[in-house]
């Protein structure tokens, strides 16, 4: 989505939401692109940290040690501020990526964020956003990647597993990474131009439920379901 607004993760301020397998990684990947984290969450509060999360620090004690974000900030010192209350999204960032829970993100919660200058969302849970923050996002021209393709890699990932297995094959993580992005860049390419063809050119939602709904009806007419 933001190379196809010639944007990129480089020197942005990202906010992932949880701290679990999914917002781990999610983290992890925003800083490969370029991209600064500066905060997290789990159940009981979220951790801000205007360094960069440390994501060494938080995945021992998230994957090892089954702490919580609070045992982040103790361990990480002056430079994070833990906070028991109040909305991690209330953080200042350009990027959002909630990767929580669902309808952790409310339409109040998405006022915020474009208030702050947020310029695109990606759904890493299932339906993180309410319908009421996903349209504040559109009306407000911030690009929203919808779980049901931003969320794609883990069902894509378990596919590969099955091509792998069935091949009698073993790929390095190298292999399965590449095969990965070239699946989520295709979700990505026919979401785009499918809201391009039906006159919402940007619009993901759209982009997303169409295009799925076509490639579902085509595989029934293929199998003589309908």
């Amino acid at each position: 989505m933001l190379r196809a607004r010639k944007e990129s993760f480089e020197g942005k301020r990202v906010v992932v939401s949880g701290a679990g397998n999914v917002a781990i990684y999610t983290a992890e990947k925003a800083v490969q692109l370029g991209g600064k984290v500066v905060a997290c969450s789990d159940s009981d509060g979220y951790v801000v940290d205007e360094a960069g999360i440390d994501l060494a620090l938080l995945k021992d004690i998230k994957e090892v040690r089954r702490g919580r974000v609070s045992d982040y900030a103790k361990a990480r010192g002056k430079d994070a501020v833990y906070k028991a209350s109040g909305r991690i999204w209330d953080v200042p960032c350009e990027i959002a990526m909630p990767s929580a829970t669902q309808n952790e993100l409310t339409g109040a919660d998405a006022k915020t964020l474009i208030k702050n200058g947020v310029m695109a969302v990606g759904e890493g849970a299932n339906m993180p956003c309410t319908p009421e923050a996903a349209h504040a996002f559109q009306a407000a021209g911030v690009l929203f990647g919808p779980g049901k393709a931003a969320n794609a890699g883990g069902v894509a990932t378990s596919a590969l597993e099955m091509q792998q297995n069935a091949s009698r094959d073993s790929w390095d993580f190298e292999t399965t990474e590449k095969r990965l992005a070239a699946i989520m860049k295709g979700i990505h390419d026919r979401c785009a131009a499918t809201a391009e063809d039906y006159g919402a050119p940007g619009n993901y939602i759209l982009g997303a439920n169409i295009a799925g709904f076509i490639r579902v009806a085509e595989a029934m007419r293929a199998l003589g379901v309908v």
